[in-house]
């Protein structure tokens, strides 16, 4: 079949050509271009209990199967020290204690975080980046990942955050070029009290 003498084909051949080529190479150019955190931000306002929504499954995270919450307090050094938990699948509450640091100055959302032992804080490939990438004015629901898009992590300061608010954040988080469809939601059903 010759598509010059097929008119409605070779129109709905352009017209495929104008509508869906322009989105693939603006998703390809999003996904490879660099990944910008917020402005700054308040650490202190940012402190204390964080509920997982949502995150990109990992490694270091597959024995958790719900519950999982994150504290965040300052030390003395100007650090942040880190208590995550999560519910394993026998019901045991699982620790993980770590810290923070910012690189940059004070309102940077930049951060760099390890939980191997202090003893290993000079070794530099045991720090992880840490980028809040997307976070409310209220500091209530905020994105983190990092430079290269293979880790992201909703959390929300309630176990079951706002319906539009997250929708609203997924959209940005979507042209943001990540792949949603890799996102698995994290179940809630006791909360866990830090001590």
């Amino acid at each position: 079949m010759n598509l010059f003498t097929q008119p409605s084909s070779l129109i709905a051949s352009v017209l495929m050509c104008f509508l869906v080529f322009p989105r693939l190479v603006a998703s390809q150019e999003i996904a490879s271009s660099s990944l910008k955190t917020i402005e700054s931000i308040d650490l202190p306002r940012y402190l204390g209990s964080w509920y997982e929504i949502a995150k990109f499954p990992n490694w270091f995270q597959k024995k958790c199967k719900s519950d999982t919450k994150a504290n965040y307090t300052l030390k003395s050094d100007g650090k942040i020290s880190i208590l995550n938990q999560c519910r394993l699948e026998g019901g045991q509450i699982s620790d993980a204690l770590g810290t923070a640091k910012q690189i940059g100055d004070v309102k940077s959302a930049k951060l760099k975080v390890r939980f191997a032992p202090d003893w290993m804080s000079l070794v530099p490939f045991v720090w992880g980046d840490y980028w809040v990438i997307d976070l409310d004015s209220a500091y209530q629901l905020v994105a983190i990942s990092e430079p290269k898009r293979e880790y992201l992590w909703i959390l929300s300061r309630t176990p079951e955050p706002d319906d539009k608010q997250l929708n609203d954040l997924l959209v940005r988080l979507s042209f943001n070029g990540f792949d949603l469809s890799k996102l698995e939601r994290t179940s809630h059903k006791q909360d866990i009290y830090t001590k």
